[in-house]
Order: structure tokens, then sequence, then C-alpha cells
């Protein structure tokens, strides 16, 4: 259980720098006074302990303070040190002096070989406005927007209690105030981490080494931290931790005959909010708060912890719990491998190089020993001598359970919890068993609540946390925001279907990003192989980013669709399955999946100013196709597309439509489809049993086309002699590009894919009877 001595430090750590921001507003006192003071006269803070972490963070103010040998303000201290090293590096063309007008950088700026210049609007984080992207339109950031941010804080702090039920409270208060605020306005640093990246990163560094020392029983923190702190940076302080769900799609796919969607949805967001309750429970166990959770999302996690022999011995016993509880829910279905490597504070900046890409090469290889192996001798004779609790099999996930309407309890509550995930913004973990609550790991339940029904509920004794959805909420207990991607027009495949143009089918969509992996761990390197920008700082900046980017900003593309070939401008008749920090999983009616994925890639690649990019496949499908082959026929394209040269890629229909996305985008989109519409709509009587047939015949040519059988096809377009100018002119201009796309290998395949692409989206309703 985590002390009163470790909240304060925590919430000092947090609050250390809130005088820049006060600095920055107009006071002209160096920032740890002006924090100091604005906490005792305006947030009406009086605890000495927090108050010292704040005004002796710096050693020219802690060099003459007053303070015991195991003052909490040494550990901040510390922490803000080794935070700071790990985010500032000088630029490559960096001047002197500082400049509190200076916006917050971009991140992507140094990602993988990147030399841009691009910065952040003045926001606070509002995950209903427009998408801040990267700019290098001038900004300039002032002291009115400086006092509102602190006038936000204020009244956050005024309205919470500073304890352990408030904790991830204020962490959620100043990531919605401090995500685009400089952390440092040194004009001769890059400035792409955020304050609230900095003082989150301080406040987890700082819970660590308290621990640390304590389990040494160490607390002359003057002389360790202080005095031989440079010492102290190569002692393996730290774990970096992470844990992985595996078995996640094959349990999403696991739904009933009916509701199927909504069914994909519930299961997808039960998987989710798990890790999210798994990730809770142990910070829980290891008295530590999401200060120390770096990334979160599709059932991985990555977070930094005490190096202690007290830790180790919990993340095993919590890993061999969890499988236990995995094993008594789903059988086999789904599997929790963690892994962890020792790590010193040099190694988070890279000292020496090479060192920090090298701890996640060593997770990678603890978790996927264990995934190889995944059970012990007790765990395989608990699983052959399981007894189930009923005599029949659940026609959902075809366990051998007590049924009711044919379906287990786990069915039947993820079947009620669907519609619930569109519409309540609350979800709560319980102790004991309520009527359609979900099973979460440590004998816990999850339920839907609405605002009125949480705040009854947080009253109650079985009352342990909840989450809150696509917003920000303080509360007793509010462990934290969910980013959820929860857009969605329709909740069955049928309703899709026929809001489609043309052909009446539903489009599936599953892509992720690219080599995303490999960024994580050698993105930050410059091309000339220099490692100073990989740090771990970095790292958890660009999670957040594209978490924010995948879970939240997700939604309002879908909502705010731009028009084009393929669908109009306004929301697109589409729903997202799943969206996490790497892949994206939706459905819809065809033509707007289509459309949506195109605007996915544009946005992702001004969003993170062309440094990452992204493959999948479109899958077209009838309304009553069965979801699992339609599952592994997406994700044959999507493999398709990975395996293009370079990937960045696109696959529409079949293998045979694989493009890298510029050709998909300009050639077969904006060329071959719009030229087909553009002439069709002018002759459309003639136009589409001429299609079928030059189709076949561009099908079964391997080389070159028959021409005069191609030849005889588009003179039968020829219009007659009465016809207009215009019509002539148009099928003379229609009839030459035939001829030059049909006679180049590249420029015909891409015809074919135009032609079905257009085919499908003037294929009339009754054609389809």
């Amino acid at each position: 259980m985590i002390t009163d001595r470790q909240i304060k430090l925590v919430i000092g750590s947090l609050l250390h720098d809130i005088g820049k921001v006060v600095y920055r507003s107009g006071d002209g006192r160096n920032h740890s006074q002006s924090g100091y003071e604005y906490l005792k006269t305006e947030a009406k803070i009086f605890d000495q302990n927090i108050l010292n972490c704040v005004r002796f963070h710096h050693g020219k103010n802690l060099r003459t303070a007053q303070v015991a040998d195991d003052d909490l303000s040494y550990l901040t201290y510390y922490a803000d040190n080794i935070a700071a090293f790990t985010d500032r590096r000088e630029a490559e063309e960096g001047e002197g002096g500082f400049d509190k007008t200076v916006p917050l950088d971009s991140v992507f700026n140094i990602l993988n070989g990147n030399h841009e210049k691009k910065h952040y609007a003045m926001q606070v984080l509002d995950p209903h406005a427009e998408i801040n992207y990267p700019t290098d339109q001038p900004v300039s950031m002032d002291e009115h927007f400086y006092k509102t941010v602190i006038k936000n804080i204020t009244e956050c702090l005024r309205g919470i209690e500073l304890d352990e039920k408030y904790l991830n409270s204020l962490l959620s208060v100043l990531e919605a105030n401090l995500s685009y605020i400089p952390s440092s306005t040194s004009k001769k640093e890059l400035t792409d981490i955020s304050l609230y990246d900095h003082i989150k990163m301080t406040a987890a560094i700082a819970a660590c080494t308290e621990q640390y020392l304590e389990e040494k029983q160490e607390r002359n923190y003057k002389k360790l931290l202080f005095e031989n702190a440079k010492q102290s940076y190569e002692e393996k302080m730290f774990l970096l931790y992470s844990m992985d769900i595996s078995g996640i799609q094959n349990f999403i796919y696991t739904v009933g005959e009916s509701g199927v969607l909504k069914g994909l949805r519930a299961r997808s967001f039960y998987l989710e909010i798990m890790m999210e309750h798994v990730v809770d429970e142990l910070l829980e166990k290891l008295a530590l708060s999401r200060a120390n959770l770096i990334y979160t999302g599709g059932g991985h996690c990555y977070m930094l912890l005490p190096n202690t022999e007290h830790v180790k011995n919990e993340i095993a016993d919590y890993e061999k719990e969890l499988n236990a509880w995995m094993m008594r829910q789903f059988d086999t279905a789904l599997y929790v491998a963690s892994g962890y490597a020792p790590v010193s504070a040099n190694e988070l900046r890279d000292e020496p190089e090479g060192s920090y890409s090298g701890l996640y090469l060593k997770i990678s290889k603890m978790i996927a020993g264990k995934k190889s192996h995944r059970y012990d001798a007790d765990m395989i004779r608990f699983l052959n001598k399981k007894r189930h609790s009923g005599e029949r099999e659940c026609k959902v996930c075809r366990r051998m359970a007590e049924l009711t309407d044919d379906k287990c309890g786990m069915c039947n509550a993820l079947e009620k919890m669907s519609g619930n995930i569109l519409h309540d913004p609350y979800f709560t973990v319980v102790i004991g068993k309520e009527k359609n609550a979900l099973p979460l790991p440590g004998e816990k339940y999850l339920v839907a609540d609405t605002k009125e029904s949480l705040l009854k509920r947080m009253q109650q004794d079985g009352y342990v946390r909840s989450y809150t959805k696509n917003d920000f909420y303080t509360g007793n207990q509010v462990a934290t925001k969910l980013w959820v991607g929860d857009y969605a027009t329709e909740d069955t495949f049928e309703g899709f279907a026929q809001k489609a143009e043309g052909i009446e089918r539903i489009g599936v969509l599953r892509a992720d990003v690219d080599n995303l992996g490999t960024t994580f761990v050698y993105g930050f390197q410059r091309p000339d192989g220099s490692h100073k920008y990989v740090t771990l700082s970095r790292t958890a900046t660009l999670s957040r980013q594209l978490s924010l980017f995948f879970k939240c900003y997700i939604n309002s593309l879908l909502r705010e669709g731009e028009a084009g070939i393929f669908a109009g401008k306004g929301k697109r008749n589409a729903a997202i399955v799943y969206s996490g920090g790497d892949d994206v999983f939706l459905v819809g009616a065809w033509n707007e999946v289509i459309a949506a994925f195109q605007e996915l890639k544009n946005a992702l690649a001004r969003f993170a100013q062309g440094t990452l990019t992204i493959s999948g496949g479109i899958g077209v499908y009838p309304e009553k196709y069965p979801l699992n082959v339609m599952a592994k026929e997406v994700e044959r394209l999507e493999d398709a597309s990975k395996q293009n040269d370079g990937k960045n890629a696109i696959t529409v229909l079949d293998e045979s439509h694989v493009y890298p996305w510029d050709e998909f985008q300009k050639k077969v989109v904006e060329e071959k489809v719009k030229t087909l519409k553009w002439y069709f709509e002018q002759t459309e009587e003639r136009g589409m049993s001429f299609l079928y047939h030059l189709t076949e015949l561009l099908r079964n040519s391997e080389e070159h086309i028959n021409i005069a059988r191609y030849a005889y096809l588009l003179s039968r377009m020829e219009p007659d002699k009465d016809s207009s100018r215009e019509e002539k002119e148009a099928y003379q201009i229609f009839s030459r590009k035939m001829y030059e796309w049909g006679n180049d290998a590249r420029e015909k395949r891409e015809l074919i894919t135009a032609i079905y692409l257009y085919v499908y989206l003037k294929r009339d309703k009754e054609e389809q009877k």
C-alpha cells in the first residue's frame, strides 16, 4: 500500500515545475520561488513536504536549504535532473538565452531521420477540439494563455484532496493543461518535451528512487542523491517493464450469430479496459501511481518501476495470478507474458550509446521466451483436471458452462455491455458481482455508469475505481480518462450495407503503423549515427502522441470526412471495432471504409510529419458473410500490404490489388477511377456492359492485350455522327487513355482495379437482387 510519505513525494514531484507556468504568466521571480508562493497563496497547499519539493528542486536552492538529510526535496531534485537530461538536448542550430514565448516543438521533428522545425498551437488538450497538427506557422506563447492555464489548475487543485484517492485525478488535470506547454524554453535546446511529460517522468523516477533506497535502508538522500549524484547515475535503480496479452484477435472474433458488430466492439473494449485494470492493480500492489505508466494499448504496456526484490517478486506473483485467472475464465484463449530489464539513469539517456535500445531487445526476448513455454507443470495438470460448471456448450465461445439463452455468463454480459459502450461515459470497477457485470482479474467486476450512478457508487463500500471515456474528469479513485475510438453510425452490418453507394456491401479494414517497434527502439537515432536524442522521455512522448491520434483523434476524423471519389463530405458510415497505439480495425459501408482509410493515412502523414506510414487491407463482403472468414481474409490482405517493398501500402478486394499509397491515390483513384467516372456519367447506358467485357479482356491477357479485340470494344463506345462535339471530344480523350493504359503492364493493372471500384460504385441496387 502506498504510504502518506510516498503520496506527498509524487504530488510534490508532479507540481515541482508549476512555477514555470506562473513565471511565464508574468511573475518576475525564479520559478522555484514563484511555484512555492503560488501553491501556498493560490492553491492553498500548506504541506511542507510538498512545498519543499517545489521550492528546493534545484541545486542552488537546495544547497542552502535548512532541511533534513532525508527530505523529499532531495528525491525530487534527483529525479528532476534525470528527467531533464533525458529530455533536454541541444538543437543542431541552437542559440543562447531563454524565450518564454517559444511554443512546444513536435517530437516528430527528429523521428526517423526528419529535420523539420514544426511546433504546436497554443492550446490546452481538448478531445473535442480540432486536431492540433504540427505547424510551421509562427506561434508565440503569451502571458494571457499561461494565466488561463494557471486558473484552470488552481480551480482543480482547490476541488480535489491531495491524497491517494485523487492522485491520478491530479495527473489528469496536469495532462489537460500542460500537454502543449514546453518544459524548457532554452533557445539552444530542442523544446519537444512538454511540461506534462517532464513532470510525469520526474514523479515516476522519484517514486522508483524512494523505493529502491528504502529497500536498501539508505535514508541519507543528501549524500547519495545530492553530493554523490553522478556516481548514482550508474546504479541500476530502475526496471523497464513490459506486459503483453496474447490471443486478443481470436477472442474478439468469437461472437454470436446475432449482433455481430456490437459483439465485436464489446469484446474489443472489454480487453482494452481489462488491460487498464490490470495496470492499475499492479501499480497499486507496487505502491505506485499512473505517473509510472509509459504506455498502454492493444494488450501491451510499458512501465518504469523500482529495481527491488519486492517489485520483482510482485511482478512474478501477479503474472502467475493473472494467468490462473485467464485459465479459469477463458481456458487457453488468453495468456499474459511480461518482461523487464534493470536500467540505470544513464541508460535512460542512452549512455553508453546503444544501451537504451538494448533494453527493449532484452525485454522482448524475455517475453518471447515465456510465450513459447506458456504453462508450467502445475498449470498443465490444472488444465487437464479442470471441471466445467455446466454440461452444455456456449453457442458463442464454445466453452462448457452454465448457460442462459444458450450463452455462458461471460458472453451474456458482453452482449448486455455492447449497448453501453456506445453511450455510457463511465466504467466502474467494483467488488461483488452484479447483474450483467463483466469479470475482471482480482475477483472484481466491471459495470457501466452514468454520472449520477457513478457519484452514488463512489459512496458505497464495493467501489474500487472508475474510468472516464474521452473526457477529463476528477473524482474519488477516478483512475484515468480512456481515449477510446468509439465512433459508430450503425450497429449492424446490414445497416452499413444498405447505406453503401452502389453495391450493397460492407467494407472491413485492418491496418497498422509500419515498423513501429523499430521506430520506438531506433527512431530517434540521427542519420549520422548520433544517439543524442535517444531517451526514455522521447519514447514516452511519442507513445502518448500516437495514443492520442489512434484512440481519440480518429473519432473526429471519421466525423468530419472530406469529399472525394468514394464518399461525400461529412460523417463516415462506419464503426471502429478497435483502434489503438499501432493498429485499426474498422467496418462500414464499403465505399466509406475506403474513403476513411485514405483520410486516416493522410491525417497520420500530417500528424507525424511523414515520419510514419500505415499499411492495411480492405475486404468487401456481403452483410451475411461469415465473420471468421472475413477476419482471416482481411488479415491476408493486410499481410500483402506489409510485404510490399517499403510497406506504406493498401490492398483492396484481394491480393492482386496491392499498391503503394501514392500509386493507389494518384494513379488508381485520382487518375483512372476519376476518368471512368467522368466519361461514363455521360454515356452510362452503354458503360457497364463495356466495362464488364473490357475487364475480362484485360484480365485474360498476361502481357499484351488483343489489340483487335480491344479496338473493337472501344469502337462500340464511339458516338455516332449526330452526337455533339463535346461527346466526340470526350470519346477521343477517353479512348486514347484506354489505349495507353491497356498497353502498359503497370497501367493495365491499375486500370483493372479502377474498373472494379467504379463498377462497385455504379452497381444498381436492383441489379444485385
